[in-house]
């Protein structure tokens, strides 16, 4: 059984022109950057300074591995896209009201 999940996951990668392993890498490497950008919007938020930059980042690392799927991938079907613009969506609800709730708590 586990032969045939990875050998249809590694198959998508190669007809979707993307590195299945690349992508993981991308998808778990950036959490602690995503993190440390986050913190870093609290923090500004926190101090009455500008978030663009901090905010920008932690946008830039939430999408980083859907970017690589955009540009490297080709022939994905159209729903793949819906997906990713929900599970973005649904994120970024997520991390705004995670910031919003460490911004007001007191600091440590």
């Amino acid at each position: 059984m586990w032969e045939f999940v990875q050998a249809w996951f590694l198959d998508l990668g190669a007809r979707y022109g993307v590195n299945p392993v690349l992508f993981g890498a991308i998808y778990v490497g950036e959490i602690p950057f995503f993190t440390l950008s986050v913190a870093w919007v609290v923090r500004n938020l926190r101090r009455g300074g500008s978030i663009v930059v901090p905010a920008l980042a932690a946008s830039f690392f939430f999408v980083s591995a859907y970017l690589y799927l955009l540009v490297a991938g080709r022939n994905i079907p159209w729903w793949v896209y819906g997906v990713l613009a929900a599970m973005v969506a649904v994120g970024a609800r997520s991390a705004v009201r995670k910031i919003r709730a460490r911004a007001s708590s007191p600091a440590r």
